[in-house]
């Protein structure tokens, strides 16, 4: 049996709203006459969506040609950016995923632009950590068919998805792939759902969900 645990990013392994923040003040400051400061919450408020929405979201006064334009050059220096600066990795991220590894094939679904998820993985030097990665960025697709595909890829029988908003856990269940909640990110659940308030939580959880919390079952587990 191969089993899997497929993350999301933004409000589940880090933080990196104040960073992105600013090099899109940068951007805006320097493509348009717009006379906008983005904001931390700004960005947190649009986490997890796919980059499209967040374009209309953020730009509405432009056309969406160059919302599109726009968005592009953001998401180039936000890569930049956060390749050289990082962000705010949550609690015990390191520590956690190295003992999950252990027993578990690891994954990141994000609806991220291209380059987003590589920028984190070579900051903080995590890319032995995950066994591959996926996003919008990639392949214009949204995250219930990318939680898919990556199950379906790796040819997993089973997985959790692990991720903070109402979006994540609808594209999830649309996966057909189980969610966790990471109930200390951006956004809270319309329904019950397996969830932590830390990643030191997550070990025990998914023993649990996996195997029961048998110990002995888990050992071949990969």
């Amino acid at each position: 049996m191969k089993y899997g645990l497929i993350f999301d990013m933004d409000g589940t392994l880090w933080d990196s709203a104040e960073g992105v923040a600013k090099s899109w003040t940068e951007v805006v400051a320097r493509e348009t006459e717009l006379d906008r400061v983005i904001t931390k919450e700004d960005i947190q408020a649009v986490m997890g969506l796919n980059m499209d929405k967040i374009a209309d979201i953020m730009f509405p006064e432009l056309n969406k040609a160059d919302r599109k334009e726009l968005l592009k050059k953001c998401g180039d220096n936000e890569n930049d950016y956060l390749r050289e600066h990082g962000g705010i990795l949550y609690p015990d991220l390191l520590e956690t995923m190295k003992e999950l590894k252990k027993k578990y094939h690891l994954y990141i679904v994000s609806n991220c632009q291209s380059g987003y998820i590589e920028a984190f993985l070579s900051h903080y030097h995590f890319e032995e950590l995950f066994d591959a990665i996926l996003c919008y960025g990639d392949n214009d697709q949204d995250k219930a068919y990318n939680i898919k595909k990556i199950f379906d890829d790796n040819k997993l029988d089973r997985a959790y998805y692990i991720g903070d908003i109402q979006a994540d856990y609808l594209s999830s269940t649309a996966a057909g792939v189980p969610f966790i909640h990471a109930v200390y990110g951006f956004g809270k659940m319309e329904q019950p759902t397996e969830s932590i308030n830390g990643l030191r939580e997550l070990p025990l959880l998914v023993e649990k969900l996996f195997f029961g919390g048998k110990d002995e079952e888990s050992s071949n587990a990969i």
